[in-house]
């Protein structure tokens, strides 16, 4: 199998046999949720992992923030976290303590408490691994909101601009190529430092969002771009969304970077922008509440019936929403491996 998400229809066939049920669980292993929910006397556990397995500077400050977005999305507040940590043989002790640092600074920042975890040094890996689990919790469940909560007619609004990640980790990993490509120096540096400006974390946004409107559905943007991510809310959703891609921003350093690498920003690692739907009338308030905190928001389509489809819209018309076999980042590494002298 070819690195990156495993594919979305072999994980609907497994997930669904997955363990015993427990009618406790309100929201449970889904193509499309990235959260657990269960039930706890008087308020919800919300319940995330997710790995970082490429970053290379601080991964640990990357694993709290991206297992947060998550819990931010479900309309809760991050609180609790537990990191696994995968060390290769080459690391130090101070290299330990680095990493150590770099999770409770991370977690400090947003009130987070560190409550358990492991660490171990691992034969077979050439860099760190850290694989983290991030509580949260909601006081009832009118608070709840989910990836399948949209409906037809909701606004979508994205949040910040595309492919914020996986501009980022393509002008570290390739800046020589960049360059060689024609690409200044300048705007490789900008696009490298855009994990913390724009920044990673949608949530200051979740919370906004929920706070001022009747959020349906909130999705942060992963693995395959903002298609794949429209493509996860409908399918949740059971529903058909239009996507007016012209409508969408792409940020200068992401445009030149892509463009130079020939990678297609609409599918790449995209943490840093969120998807949110709505009544349609709701959407100019969502947007100044997102204005007053100093995040750019845009409306970028509509969720519509299933049977209409799922559509993107850009230039040169109306297109059949693409499809994606993996994430352009994981595509373009692979192939440029592929490509080196062995």
């Amino acid at each position: 199998m070819k690195p990156g998400k495993l594919p979305p229809e072999l994980l609907a066939e497994l997930l669904p046999n997955a363990g015993t049920h427990d009618s406790r669980v309100l929201v449970g292993p889904a193509v499309g949720e990235d959260c657990a929910v269960v039930e706890m006397g008087d308020r919800l556990l919300v319940a995330k992992s997710d790995p970082i397995t490429f970053a290379a500077e601080r991964i640990g400050w990357y694993a709290v923030q991206v297992n947060a977005n998550d819990i931010a999305c479900a309309g809760a507040e991050p609180k609790w976290f537990l990191p696994t940590l995968l060390l290769p043989a080459h690391f130090t002790p101070d290299d330990v303590r680095a990493l150590f640092l770099d999770i409770s600074n991370a977690c400090s920042e947003l009130g987070v408490a560190v409550i358990g975890g492991h660490s171990e040094v691992t034969l077979g890996i050439d860099r760190p691994i850290v694989a983290g689990t991030m509580l949260g919790e909601l006081l009832n469940r009118e608070q709840l909101v989910t990836t399948a909560g949209a409906r037809d007619g909701d606004s979508v609004i994205l949040t910040t601009g595309v492919a914020i990640e996986g501009t980022a980790i393509l002008a570290t990993e390739c800046a020589e190529e960049l360059r060689q490509a024609g690409v200044d120096t300048a705007t490789i540096e900008r696009a490298a430092g855009y994990l913390h400006e724009p920044g990673i974390s949608v949530v200051k946004a979740a919370q906004a969002l929920c706070g001022s409107v009747d959020v349906h559905s909130l999705h942060d943007i992963t693995e395959g771009g903002i298609v794949t991510a429209l493509r996860e809310v409908a399918t949740a959703s059971n529903l058909g969304v239009v996507f007016e891609a012209e409508s969408t921003p792409v940020l200068p350093e992401c445009e030149a970077i892509c463009d130079a690498l020939g990678v297609n920003p609409m599918g790449l690692l995209g943490s840093g922008a969120l998807l949110a739907t709505m009544p349609a009338i709701d959407a100019p308030r969502a947007l100044r509440a997102l204005d007053s905190i100093g995040v750019n928001g845009w409306e970028i389509g509509q969720m519509i019936e299933k049977a209409d489809g799922m559509w993107l819209i850009d230039r040169s018309g109306e297109h059949p929403l693409p499809e994606l076999e993996r994430d352009e980042l994981a595509r373009y590494l692979d192939e440029r491996a592929d490509q080196s002298p062995r």
